[in-house]
């Protein structure tokens, strides 16, 4: 009864603010609904836990629902409200007996044109990601989140010139008042700067970025310690109360030769260069795409990427371009939390930087009406010099900085397949089956005999099969 109560006062709220809404105020809804079921063999490789202290359970039922309010004015300023439901079966609000509230506000934000003009300011908890390109699905840096911003989008040049500008605070750790009466730098803000260029059959979006990140903010519980600090600052902390990181890159494509096209990145990073020597960390990625898009049955794909890795000291800071949360990935692999439709539990998770690495896909495969398939083959080879990560693990044991699978050194390699299915049943509720399969190669002297030794007794596999709707 609890349960039918929560979704009962949250209907009441939703019809309550359409209600009470200004006679000239419109409210839109959309949103999102998906149920299924995952079956997933041998996470990290091993079926155990990142540090090899827990075991897996192979089979969950997943469902998320999405309800997305736009409240509008008019053509100039609306507000968005888009709440959340998540879990498994049986856990949390989908239990039988005794349910818990699992109701999450993912975006909230106010949205505006400047009078008289084309100006689009966005303001509150948004979808936010750095330049990117469709091809590999968003940005290696920062992509596929929401965070809380300041964005501005400004046309300079009609179809020719814009300019994105915006401030995001990723972090704030205590809020309003720290935890001793001697402020602590416990924040990580986020400026960035883009100018989209189009001319026919080419665009160019050169972009910057710079973090500003404080020494007591909380990157662990926000999944951007591994990516952002260095391995000397994962041991040793740093020095000074902030560091600066700093993005520049350009993100490009080429479509004058259609059918054929070209896609492609190339950032480099740096961040804590005034730190401690340990402390810095910097480096380059970029990545390349080529698709031809003249056949209606099929799109064929190529694409291929090369990153900075480690050297073979830690002690001189990091050779990985550093990162916040990526959301890269070409092909729907398997190997990459990228564009998989049903998303939990639905890839290895593995970091493009520090790696280079190719692959094939067959896109958009459809010989039967309402039916597609898209199938994928990558391989990844490390570019970490087997002897800095090694230190680390002999160091702290078994951590979450350098995982077994993730980073990989350059003895190491991994190879990924995924087959995935879409059947529209309807015009906005489709089945979809997505599978894939990787196998790795891992270094004994790096991870310890008890985590490669596991990795060889079966690859990692999965079988995901669901529904989702869209209103």
């Amino acid at each position: 009864m609890k349960r039918f109560a929560t979704w009962a006062v949250l209907a009441a709220l939703v019809l309550g603010m359409a209600g009470v809404a200004h006679a000239a105020t419109e409210v839109k809804m959309t949103g999102d609904a998906r149920v299924y079921g995952v079956y997933f063999a041998n996470h990290n490789y091993t079926g155990w836990n990142t540090e090899g202290t827990r075991t897996e359970d192979r089979f969950q039922i997943w469902e998320r629902f999405r309800l997305r309010s736009d409240f509008v004015a008019n053509e100039a300023v609306k507000f968005r409200l888009g709440i959340k439901v998540e879990d498994v079966w049986g856990h949390g609000t989908l239990t039988a007996a005794n349910p818990s509230t699992a109701i999450e506000v993912y975006q909230a934000f106010l949205q505006f044109k400047m009078p008289d003009c084309n100006v689009e300011v966005t303001a509150g908890l948004q979808d936010l990601s750095l330049p990117t390109n469709a091809f590999f699905n968003d940005s290696v840096v920062f992509g596929g989140d929401r965070a809380a911003a300041l964005v501005v989008d400004a046309p300079l040049i009609q179809d020719t010139l814009a300019v994105k500008a915006g401030f995001a605070r990723m972090i704030d750790t205590n809020r309003t008042y720290d935890t001793t009466t001697t402020q602590v730098a416990d924040e990580f803000d986020l400026y960035f700067l883009a100018l989209p260029i189009t001319v026919n059959g080419f665009g160019i979006t050169p972009w910057g970025a710079v973090g500003v990140a404080g020494k007591d903010a909380n990157y662990s519980n926000a999944g951007f310690l591994e990516y952002l600090v260095s391995a000397g600052s994962f041991m040793d902390g740093w020095k000074n109360d902030q560091n600066a990181y700093w993005w520049a890159g350009g993100t490009f494509e080429v479509t004058a030769l259609d059918p054929v096209k070209f896609y492609g990145d190339v950032i480099y990073g740096a961040g804590a260069k005034n730190d401690r020597k340990w402390s810095k960390r910097e480096g380059w990625f970029i990545d390349l795409g080529i698709e031809y898009t003249g056949w209606d049955v099929l799109t064929p794909q190529v694409f291929g990427w090369w990153s900075t890795g480690e050297d073979k000291s830690t002690r001189n800071g990091s050779e990985r371009m550093p990162q916040v949360l990526p959301n890269w990935g070409p092909g729907n692999s398997f190997l990459f939390d990228d564009s998989q439709e049903l998303g939990k539990e639905s890839n290895m998770g593995v970091n493009p930087v520090g790696n280079w690495g190719a692959g094939v896909s067959l896109n958009n495969i459809s010989f039967v009406e309402k039916l597609s398939h898209i199938l994928t083959f990558t391989y990844l080879h490390g570019n970490n010099n087997a002897k800095a990560l090694r230190y680390l693990n002999e160091t702290l044991g078994t951590n979450s900085y350098y995982v077994m699978g993730r980073d990989l050194t350059t003895n190491e390699y991994l190879l990924g397949v995924n087959f995935d299915t879409k059947y529209m049943i309807y015009e906005n509720l489709a089945a979809i089956l997505e599978t894939g399969w990787s196998h790795g190669e891992f270094q004994s002297s790096v991870w310890g005999h008890r985590l490669a030794s596991k990795s060889r007794d079966g690859d990692a596999w999965k079988v995901a099969f669901g529904l989702t709707y869209k209103f």
